[in-house]
């Protein structure tokens, strides 16, 4: 059997995972004292209601070679293969502890998506489709690594003020922000957080982030996943009607996913993010 495994910065269901054969290793959040395991005894809604009560920015964790090793171990044990979707080693030492565990077995395969939360979503979507089409986790492995250079995803903020609080930006930076509205639309390039604009205010930030949509040329026989931070949809339903002209009449249905800790620490609630493969 070959199981796929992932991080909880994708962000993946975790009913979704247990139907579709997805095994997903929780991160660790810190509050202050107190840890937590993303996913398991902190809930994505959890984690905003705490977001926003508290006063200085959660950390987050990588998983530990340890950790890795464990879950290793009851694949080999089982006689199973894995394929194990990370989120970017530009963004976290994920990988590497992966990478690290897997060099004692010969049956476990790691893929850097590059990428991170509805971006690693495409990929396991496309790695439970070829898993379904007969291919061997060394072949998905390797048309993941080919693809990934293929997913994008695009996102637009809500807030400077989760930027501050994370000293990414300057005190002055978010307040005057902050008081012409402004919007920044962010996307993932090699695996990096890069800024693509700033708009001002939240049509012209949806009207932005449509816009540099449009720019692609979606592959919609391949994954499409949108996705928001916080406690309400409000704004990401905004998006999508705004944005009908990109989807109506070429896909069914638009998966949603609520985007957790690892990118909710940064980006703040009121975020909305969409990720899809090119042509």
């Amino acid at each position: 059997m070959i199981r796929i495994i992932t991080d909880s910065a994708s962000d993946f269901n975790l009913a979704e995972a247990a139907q579709k054969g997805v095994t997903v290793l929780p991160m660790k959040v810190q509050f202050g004292d107190t840890t937590y395991l993303a996913g398991e005894n902190l809930s994505a809604e959890d984690f905003y209601k705490k977001l926003i009560e508290s006063d200085e920015l959660p950390t987050t964790s990588q998983i530990t070679p340890y950790d890795f090793t464990e879950e290793f171990q009851k694949v080999s044990d089982a006689g199973d293969s894995a394929v194990v979707i990370l989120l970017s080693s530009e963004l976290s030492g994920t990988v590497q502890s992966a990478m690290l565990a897997a060099s004692e077995f010969d049956n476990i395969h790691v893929v850097d998506s590059l990428n991170v939360t509805i971006g690693e979503q495409c990929l396991i979507y496309l790695a439970i489709k070829l898993r379904e089409d007969g291919k061997s986790a060394a072949e998905i492995a390797k048309i993941l690594t080919e693809k990934r250079e293929k997913v994008q995803l695009l996102a637009l903020l809500d807030t400077l003020e989760y930027l501050k609080k994370g000293g990414r930006i300057s005190a002055t930076t978010a307040f005057a922000g902050n008081l012409l509205s402004i919007k920044p639309v962010i996307k993932i390039e090699e695996g990096k957080v890069v800024m693509l604009g700033k708009a001002r205010g939240s049509k012209n930030g949806n009207n932005m982030l449509k816009e540099m949509t449009k720019k692609y040329e979606i592959d919609f026989d391949a994954p499409i996943v949108l996705g928001y931070t916080g406690l309400s949809t409000n704004l990401l339903d905004k998006y999508v009607e705004d944005s009908k002209e990109l989807w109506e009449g070429k896909v069914d249905t638009l998966p949603v996913a609520l985007v957790g800790s690892t990118i909710g620490t940064h980006a703040g609630p009121g975020a909305i993010a969409v990720s899809f493969f090119y042509k």
